[in-house]
């Protein structure tokens, strides 16, 4: 059913094929991530998980471009920018897929699936002016990798958002109407 969204995000990515080959090995959700996800088993609420988890490796890496250092225990702490990155467009590939397989199935509720795209929607829009504040900040400081994958998470961010929206047009919420 979001066959579109699916597509848009792997004409984004080149075909999921442009991440670099060491990071594919190396896990990109922290271990705290991963057991909400298994406890989280309604589309909502794992859509919102994963965008959280997005949003904190673009933020993080920001701050790393201006210098922040992470505290200790930080989940993030021995992630590089190029790492974080990298893992917010892991991310977002498996909220395409989580998003497809739920509009794939009869017993999802669409009311749950129509909040799953709104929060996909909002935070593609969020990720995109993160992305690029880390874009600009890496042609600041000559930084190609970095400026490479800015530019990749600005492309699958555009294509998450205009597949929500052909998504929330695919799958609206019915409202119930007053009785008088």
């Amino acid at each position: 059913m979001l066959r579109s969204l699916i597509q848009a995000y792997l004409v984004a990515v080149g075909l999921g094929l442009i991440a670099a080959p060491a990071a594919a090995g190396k896990e990109f959700l922290t271990p705290d991530e991963i057991l909400k996800l298994q406890d989280a088993q309604e589309i909502d609420k794992r859509i919102k998980i994963y965008m959280d988890a997005g949003a904190l490796r673009l933020k993080t890496a920001e701050e790393r471009l201006h210098g922040k250092e992470s505290v200790a225990g930080d989940p993030l702490e021995f992630f590089t920018v190029q790492e974080m990155l990298e893992g917010y467009s892991r991310i977002m590939r498996s909220v395409m897929i989580n998003l497809d397989e739920a509009a794939e199935r009869p017993s999802t509720d669409r009311g749950k699936l129509n909040k799953a795209l709104k929060d996909l929607k909002e935070g593609a829009e969020k990720a995109a002016k993160d992305l690029a504040i880390i874009k600009k900040i890496s042609e600041e400081k000559k930084d190609e990798p970095v400026w490479n994958l800015s530019n990749q998470g600005l492309e699958i961010a555009e294509g998450a958002r205009e597949g929500a929206e052909t998504g929330l047009e695919r799958f609206p919420v019915k409202t119930k109407s007053k009785k008088r």
